[in-house]
Order: C-alpha cells, then structure tokens, then sequence
C-alpha cells in the first residue's frame, strides 16, 4: 500500500477521490494528513479535524477484496481489523455497530467506505491525541507511521470475512445501549438481531450499515 503524507488538506476522502478520477494515483494507495479542515464523517456530517489525530483515506480494486467478503459488509470488516490492530498496542477501543470507535461509552472515531467504479475508497477519522467536546481520544499513545504500517500488513494477508465476523458478532452486544439509524430514523440496538453478512434485524426491518 502506498501512503501518501499531507500536511494538511481540506479531505482525505476528496483529495483521493480527485485523484483517482484524473487517474494520477491508483489503487491501492492511502492518503494520511496531519490537519483536515473539511472532513466529511457518517451521513455527511463533518468530522472536526484536530492536529495530530488520524485522518485517512485508502482505497482498493474491489477485485481485490476477499472473496467471501460483501461490499455491504466492507465497513464492519475494515473497521474491525482496525480494531484489533490498536488492541493488540494495548487499547480497549471497541467497535460498535456498525463501523464507530469506542472507548466506554464515547465515541474516538469512525469509518465510512464508498464505491466509486469498481474501486473501494474508506475513509477514517480517530481521535489519537485530542478530542472535541462530547468525544474521547484513544487509550493509547501510538505513532501514526506504526499503526498504518501495522494496518495495512494486516489487509495485505486479506483474512476472510468469516474470520473477522466470528470475533465481530462476540463483540456485538456491547452496541445494544446505542441506537443507530435506519432508513427513516434512529431506532434502538437493544433488542437487534447481527446476521452473517453484518446487516441487523430490528422489527423485521433488514437494516445495513448506511457508511
């Protein structure tokens, strides 16, 4: 994986969608900036961007991706590799559901996947050193370079979704005193149901991840 540094840049996801489309990079690479000024979070929202956290873009062939693994299931399976990666530096980060960063009971963090053609673009933001009002940082100190270089290594060996699900769904119950949104509103997790393929079951409503 290739990682590009910026010092700064107004979205990781913007500048490596421009890019892609004028075909200047191409995947698999990653874009990781030191400050963001207009991040672009879940459902559109902006993610305050303070210096020093972790604000990334990567992106792969969808061809590339492994073979049991569901686009509709890509934002569970990315996020939670993440996951693992900082608990093995000694974090108690947890993921909930579908793809948001956790410490206790505050968020640190999230991720969100697009497709643009036949490519898969993420986009991550995590608090690693500063957090706004409302949120947490991460439990650790850990240098950015390590924790990519650690990350990408892990998506390189391309564990199947199987794997990664079966220690995802042990992990599910801590969503349950959250709500998430559906189609149409905020609906609570406490009494959802986690299918194989990450979507959840809420009053016979099938709800996927909307990242």
């Amino acid at each position: 994986m290739k990682i590009i540094y910026l010092n700064s840049v107004d979205s990781t996801q913007t500048y490596l969608k421009s890019h892609l489309k004028d075909k200047t990079l191409t995947p698999p690479c990653a874009i990781s900036a030191d400050v963001q000024t207009s991040g672009i979070g879940s459902r559109d929202n902006s993610w305050i961007g303070l210096k020093g956290n972790l604000f990334l873009s990567f992106c792969i062939k969808t061809s590339q991706m492994p073979s049991d693994l569901k686009l509709e299931s890509a934002s569970i399976y990315y996020a939670y590799i993440l996951k693992e990666v900082l608990k093995e530096y000694g974090s108690k980060v947890w993921l909930k559901w579908p793809n948001d960063f956790y410490i206790e009971k505050s968020k640190i963090g999230g991720m969100i996947t697009h497709i643009v053609g036949d490519i898969l673009v993420c986009g991550v933001g995590l608090n690693l050193v500063s957090s706004p009002k409302g949120f947490k940082k991460l439990d650790i100190e850990i240098l950015k370079s390590d924790l990519l270089e650690k990350y990408f290594d892990y998506l390189e060996k391309k564990p199947l979704w199987k794997q990664v699900f079966s220690k995802y769904k042990l992990e599910f119950d801590l969503s349950r005193d959250f709500q998430t949104h559906s189609y149409k509103n905020k609906v609570s997790l406490k009494e959802a149901s986690l299918n194989d393929d990450g979507s959840i079951m809420i009053d016979d409503e099938r709800i996927y991840s909307l990242r």
